[in-house]
């Protein structure tokens, strides 16, 4: 199926581009993770997370919603192809918050493409940390993004994407640089969505860039403004009819009133 291309950019909120260079990968990756939040609400809503490109590009595009990693990237994925870029699917495993001797689910979809020669990763679907430019694979050097500084370092035969967050650097994910063909994907994303133990289904996590170097995150009850020097304030949300409203007002995620999202983490408190 070919993308939409015209409604995917009035999306985003950009005039389309169409050359396949680094400039317009760096416009695209940009707006997109400040347009279409990450987001797993269908997940505790019970809804099936659909992997066909059209159901993506109507849900992410026509219904103005958000999605996880595997709804993001493909749907990127189809956009570069549509545009020329002759993007591959890489695998990887999401280390945010995980110590090295753990192994987690390979359960991650990025972007590869080669530009200039040279081998670049674009991600619009990890969450408060989606790099919001493209990153160099074929160096351990530091790479300012609009957000924090990153970095591809590797270690024993696998790589890191890291993330600088104050003076740390902090793993976002793993990689081995192998495909991610479209059977695994919809494995993965039957893990994802459905299986108990995916984190996914245990708390509720939405997520989007802002243009100034800020992230805007919810996890749970609390939202969190952080902007680009690393301060942050959070406003613990006193209800789900408040989240309805930050969702549509700070995320443009619209939902009927009276809408709940159940998990174990989301633990309103009793009213007396």
């Amino acid at each position: 199926m070919a993308v939409d291309l015209h409604a995917y950019f009035a999306r985003i909120g950009i005039a389309p581009v169409h050359e396949p260079t680094r400039a317009t990968l760096d416009a695209i990756v940009a707006a997109h993770i400040a347009a279409i939040p990450f987001e797993n609400l269908d997940v505790l809503l019970g809804t099936p997370i659909e992997l066909e490109p059209a159901a993506i590009e109507a849900k992410l595009v026509g219904r103005r919603r958000g999605g996880y990693c595997f709804e993001h990237n493909t749907l990127l994925l189809h956009v570069l192809d549509a545009l020329g870029f002759a993007p591959r699917p890489y695998s990887a495993r999401v280390r945010i918050g995980r110590a090295r001797d753990y192994t987690p689910a390979r359960t991650h979809l990025f972007v590869g493409v080669e530009l200039e020669g040279r081998p670049w990763l674009a991600d619009v679907g990890v969450g408060g940390l989606s790099p919001t430019c493209s990153l160099r694979l074929d160096t351990s050097e530091p790479q300012p993004t609009p957000h924090e500084t990153r970095r591809i370092v590797r270690d024993d035969g696998r790589w890191f994407h890291q993330a600088l967050l104050g003076d740390s650097w902090v793993d976002v994910c793993e990689f081995t640089l192998e495909e991610m063909p479209e059977i695994d994907r919809i494995v993965a994303n039957w893990y994802t969505s459905a299986h108990p133990g995916s984190h996914f289904k245990s708390r509720l996590t939405v997520a989007r860039a802002l243009p100034d170097g800020g992230r805007l995150t919810i996890l749970n009850r609390e939202l969190t403004v952080r902007r680009r020097d690393g301060t942050a304030d959070t406003h613990e949300l006193r209800g789900p009819d408040e989240l309805i409203g930050v969702l549509a007002e700070r995320f443009g995620l619209a939902f009927p009133a009276g809408t709940r999202f159940t998990c174990p983490a989301l633990d309103w408190p009793t009213a007396s």
